[in-house]
């Protein structure tokens, strides 16, 4: 009896690890994307099963809105539009930032793409990019008012491209903030041909 409940015990141990290990490894390159669903800049519910399918998916995952590596990198995206468009790629910026931080950045620099807002790190989860926890503020002027923006967890930056298949055909964990456009859309002109 002993030995069948010690079995049972670690049977049911390996069935409650094995699920959490495979949430954390993320998304590699091959693999298919769930759906998902977040707030974007415009309060509004924006999903991924909208796009996939029809078009080109990048979503990049920043640390902060109104920061200086993550407002050069929406703007390097801003100014990749024309290309990215030519490309059938929408781009979505994913943080853990507050939706009024995100309308404010958007504002802030005339940003021309959607920005998402995960507050409690769950898109990231799922795609593998690791989170911080804990609540950070900063203070930001736009348009001459002063403004907190407020997040509950920050990630780190990474950044992936969803084929029309909804398959992940680029990874990067290891992105330049000024330079990730323009990668993206090396990979995006890869695929056309």
């Amino acid at each position: 009896m002993k030995i069948k409940t010690s079995l049972f015990i670690c049977i049911l141990s390996i069935m409650l690890v094995v699920p959490s290990f495979a949430q954390t490894s993320g998304l590699e390159v091959g693999d298919k994307v769930k759906t998902f669903s977040a707030k974007a800049d415009n309060g509004r519910k924006w999903k991924s099963k909208h796009v996939i399918g029809n078009k080109n998916l990048v979503v990049y995952f920043y640390p902060a809105a109104m920061t200086g590596g993550c407002t050069k990198q929406a703007c390097a995206y801003r100014d990749s539009k024309e290309d990215l468009t030519a490309l059938d790629a929408e781009v979505v910026g994913v943080s853990g930032d507050e939706v009024m931080n995100l309308e404010l950045i958007k504002r802030a620099h005339d940003l021309n793409f959607t920005l998402l807002s995960d507050p409690e790190g769950e898109i990231a989860a799922m795609f593998g990019v690791p989170v911080k926890s804990g609540e950070r503020s900063i203070e930001r002027e736009v348009e001459n008012n002063l403004y907190t923006l407020t997040r509950n967890v920050t990630t780190s930056r990474w950044t992936f491209v969803i084929n029309k298949d909804g398959r992940v055909v680029y990874k990067s964990s290891d992105v330049n903030a000024t330079e990730d456009s323009n990668n993206v859309v090396e990979v995006l002109q890869q695929l056309e041909q």
